[in-house]
């Protein structure tokens, strides 16, 4: 009888927590990771890569939070030196970042995201995504922006 009981309660638990208006499913979508490839505007030549540009030199800093620093990833594979933005869009934000080497501005990164909940997912929508004092190419299918640097 206890037995009973106790999947009568774990029953009526289960099904008290399963209405029309919760998912029965959570997914969760990551938001874009930024990856960023820093060349020379005429030869197209990695600056990383050909050694014009060290790595202990990069900083990125958030100029709207009081120019704290932002954690990148350094991906050096295949000859192609790339810079990964991964913490931009798990929530509602706004950032403006400055991306230096050796004290010098190679250019700003802002962007302006935004976490929704669409069908029991999260996502982010992207309001608005800007380089500015830099020329630069998007790369559609690799998602990878060339910052071309004189």
């Amino acid at each position: 009888m206890k037995k009973i009981n106790l999947f009568l309660v774990l029953l009526i638990c289960i099904f008290q927590s399963c209405r029309d208006n919760e998912c029965d499913l959570l997914c969760i979508i990551p938001p874009q990771i930024f990856q960023f490839e820093i060349v020379d505007i005429t030869s197209r030549e990695n600056l990383f890569t050909n050694g014009t540009y060290v790595l202990e030199n990069l900083t990125i800093t958030d100029i709207l939070n009081n120019n704290e620093s932002v954690e990148f990833t350094f991906i050096s594979e295949n000859n192609i030196d790339l810079v990964q933005i991964g913490s931009i869009g798990w929530e509602t934000e706004i950032v403006n970042l400055k991306i230096d080497i050796s004290d010098k501005n190679i250019f700003n990164f802002y962007v302006d995201a935004e976490r929704k909940t669409m069908d029991c997912c999260t996502y982010t929508e992207y309001n608005e995504i800007t380089i500015r004092n830099s020329e630069f190419e998007l790369d559609n299918q690799t998602e990878i922006y060339q910052i071309l640097v004189e």
